[in-house]
């Protein structure tokens, strides 16, 4: 017997057909993946099989129980880790655990044995709250809560966004132990090294499905999709510019350091960054990278050391710091319950222009990204690809000297990463320098010097090719891993 099956399932949203008479099974034990573009329907299958949301049509079975009768038999047998974490961030380790528990009728006691290889690593952190951790052991921690009452299938919507490389490699290490105990997995990811773990893969696209095969079959099918053609990188300075005014410091770090008590999360830090130059500012999760970008923002004050971006003293002048910078975080930035061009309106107002500039860039930007006949759409409508680049680009509606990007690509999928990135070279190609972390190590080839924190120490910083050639590595993925593993404090 198939552990799941899917027969012509459909389920539309007003207008929107999110699944169109989707069908596949997976095989009992299998590692099953999920993949496919933004707004593809990945999600809207997951919160089905869960038995969250009733299809229109068709049917779906969970073990041999129907999704739509049999909810309470479903419910007792999965666990789901949804694509943003499902932890209560004011709760403790220990006190999350035990909610989720009692939620399916269990204790962390009785459930123990099936989590402890996983749980045991951040056990000693069971007092922490969860809003405080980093991201691998969020990771662990929903995880374990995920499979605290002993499931027999385990969705994944997207569980390694957000989070370092080396985590990722660590989490699905955790998941291939599963399986040994003959759990059935299915995952999604945007990661293609994810994907290739998968023993078989359906892909689904604008709600149905395109193909189901091996990873290696799907991705080579459907290579437009998930192996687009690299950007055409700048190449990399080999010698120091002659001097002039576009090749000034934007920004200009010495000896920072940011102390919590006696933890340093930043821990003595000195660099600078040219103008029209994209930094690449990479590191584990909990490395520091952060907290260091919360100081160059005006969002934290220094223990010690100096810092100027844009010319203005970050400890004295954070409010002018504020006005010549743009900014975009990971937790998506923009008001979803205002339409695309009430968002506009808005930061550029902040930014203080005035209402005939907004207006006529407003026109140009929706015109650039394709986005006119989407003018009065509501922001939550659109899907997460649309989201970030309309993001980015309001954050540079201002014309400001720099733009700090914390992590703008988390879960998208390649195609829309790419014409992000396209995107910010035009940004830098018109003078405008980008200030980038992402857990992408495609992407940290696409920089013109990288940094690598590690314990909230800058440990290698240089272009691409001098940090591969350096360190003696194939690629920047492989200098990362190298770097990062060199770890020792336990905030990871």
């Amino acid at each position: 017997m198939n552990a799941i099956e899917v027969n012509a399932l459909s389920k539309s949203y007003g207008r929107v057909k999110a699944l169109d008479e989707v069908t596949f099974a997976v095989d009992q034990g299998e590692v099953f993946g999920l993949i496919g573009p933004d707004g593809a329907g990945k999600t809207t299958v997951f919160r089905t099989l869960c038995t969250l949301l009733l299809p229109d049509k068709g049917t779906a079975t969970v073990e041999g129980f129907d999704v739509v009768t049999q909810m309470k038999e479903i419910r007792r047998r999965v666990g789901y880790m949804p694509g943003r974490f499902s932890l209560y961030q004011d709760l403790t380790v220990r006190e999350n655990l035990e909610f989720f528990a009692t939620l399916f009728g269990t204790t962390v006691d009785e459930g123990y044995d099936s989590i402890r290889a996983i749980y045991s690593q951040i056990e000693r952190f069971a007092n922490r709250k969860a809003g405080a951790l980093s991201g691998g052991m969020k990771q662990k921690l929903a995880l374990s809560c995920a499979l605290v009452h002993q499931p027999s299938v385990l969705f994944l919507d997207e569980p390694t966004t957000g989070v370092d490389p080396v985590s990722r490699k660590e989490f699905w290490q955790m998941l291939a132990s599963l399986k040994e105990r003959g759990l059935t997995i299915v995952a999604s990811t945007p990661y293609l090294d994810e994907v290739r773990q998968c023993e078989r893969v359906v892909f689904l696209s604008d709600g149905r499905v395109q193909g189901i095969g091996t990873p290696g079959v799907i991705l080579d099918r459907f290579a437009s999709v998930f192996c687009p053609p690299p950007i055409e990188k700048k190449q990399e300075k080999q010698e120091a510019p002659a001097p002039q005014a576009p090749s000034e410091n934007v920004i200009e770090v010495e000896h920072l350091v940011k102390a919590f008590g006696n933890f340093h999360a930043v821990d003595d830090i000195s660099f600078s960054v040219k103008r029209g130059e994209i930094f690449g500012f990479l590191g584990a999760n909990g490395a520091g990278k952060t907290t260091a970008m919360h100081m160059l923002t005006g969002l934290n004050q220094p223990t010690e050391g100096t810092g100027r971006v844009c010319g203005f003293d970050i400890r004295t002048q954070h409010e002018q710091i504020k006005k010549h910078i743009g900014y975009m975080s990971q937790r998506f930035s923009l008001y979803e319950d205002l339409t695309v061009a009430e968002n506009i309106r808005l930061f550029a107002g902040i930014y203080g222009m005035g209402d005939e500039e907004i207006r006529a860039k407003t026109d140009e930007l929706l015109e650039r990204l394709h986005f006119e006949q989407h003018r009065n759409d509501l922001v939550r409508s659109l899907p997460l690809g649309w989201k970030q680049k309309l993001a980015f680009s309001v954050s540079i509606f201002h014309e400001p000297g720099v733009v700090f990007l914390d992590e703008p690509t988390g879960g998208v999928d390649p195609a829309t990463r790419r014409q992000f990135w396209e995107l910010i070279y035009e940004a830098a190609a018109r003078g405008i320098t980008v200030f980038v972390t992402t857990h992408y190590m495609d992407e940290a080839e696409y920089c013109d010097r990288i940094s690598i924190m590690v314990d909230g120490k800058i440990s290698a910083m240089g272009t691409p090719s001098e940090l591969k050639r350096q360190l003696g590595q194939p690629d920047m993925d492989h200098v990362f891993t190298y770097l990062a593993r060199q770890a020792t404090r336990s905030s990871n």
